[in-house]
């Protein structure tokens, strides 16, 4: 690196008075949380039905057996509020969703409690895995809904909205690590395949399976170069280890919350298409 390049190197310095305007993403740890919550509850329901401390024909197994059948049927409710005019002054549609998401996930447990883990008759089992199929369903359903949405119950985001977010953080970043050549080259690379609209669904589902790897690939190469730049800037201006790690974690930071809205305007046409999909196979369950 030249003198020239080095002397660029503290636009960066801008990241140290202030890195808590640059976080992490905080959706990178539910990938690991929700998972363990899913064992959790499942192990947790299993010991409860085959404690036998109750059977599915004891007054408790029968009532949560009968408190789950009323909430799965209330949740037929939720698509007469949404299409039928006369039923509006019943309430706003967002709290239906609400108790829509809510009995689709009490309901089946209950009658998985009630049953104890156990299948008495063909019928039984038929009704039980078409239960768990439209939960299930309803699970990945919020999942892409909200990669689609403001929120879970907000209005509707726009690939336009996604793209001009993506804009403003790729001009921050590039005005940021302009100093390592190498650094802005792979951010400009992964930019430029965010802005491909992937051809079909399968290419789109293709991408969305394999650009968190190019993402965690492009983090990796860009720190690797920014240790090298900055490190060596840190020993010809005196800077302590501490002031270095500081500016190499808000870089990081950085860089991690560029990749992922890069990331989101990258998904968000395939998401759409997931959930237009995804309506259609939940709907007649």
């Amino acid at each position: 690196t030249d003198d020239k390049t080095m002397s660029q190197a503290p636009t960066l310095a801008a990241t140290d008075a202030a890195p808590a305007v640059v976080r992490e993403p905080a959706r990178d740890k539910r990938p690991v949380a929700v998972p363990a919550v899913v064992v959790a509850a499942a192990l947790l329901l299993w010991f409860a039905g085959r404690s036998g401390y109750y059977t599915a024909g004891s007054d408790l197994g029968y009532y949560m057996g009968v408190a789950g059948g009323l909430m799965m049927l209330t949740l037929l409710l939720y698509p007469l509020r949404k299409h039928f005019r006369f039923l509006q002054p019943l309430g706003a549609i967002r709290h239906w969703f609400r108790l829509h998401m809510l009995f689709g996930i009490l309901g089946p447990l209950l009658i998985v409690l009630h049953s104890t883990f156990r299948i008495g008759s063909l019928n039984a089992g038929v009704a039980m895995t078409c239960m768990l199929l439209v939960a299930g369903s309803g699970v990945i359903g919020r999942f892409i809904y909200t990669r689609i949405h403001h929120g879970l119950y907000g209005r509707k985001a726009t690939l336009s909205e996604m793209q001009a977010q993506f804009g403003m953080c790729e001009g921050e970043v590039r005005s940021k690590f302009h100093f390592a050549l190498k650094v802005d080259q792979q951010l400009r690379a992964f930019g430029e395949l965010a802005h491909t609209r992937p051809t079909g669904l399968l290419g789109g589902s293709w991408r969305l399976l394999t650009l968190g790897l190019r993402a965690r690939r492009v983090h990796t190469r860009c720190m690797r170069e920014l240790r090298r730049v900055l490190g060596t800037h840190a020993i010809e201006r005196g800077w302590e280890r501490d002031k270095l790690r500081r500016r190499l974690d808000a870089a990081s930071h950085m860089i991690r919350n560029y990749l992922q809205v890069a990331r989101d305007t990258a998904h968000f046409d395939t998401y759409e298409r997931l959930f237009s999909l995804w309506h259609v196979l939940h709907v007649p369950f």
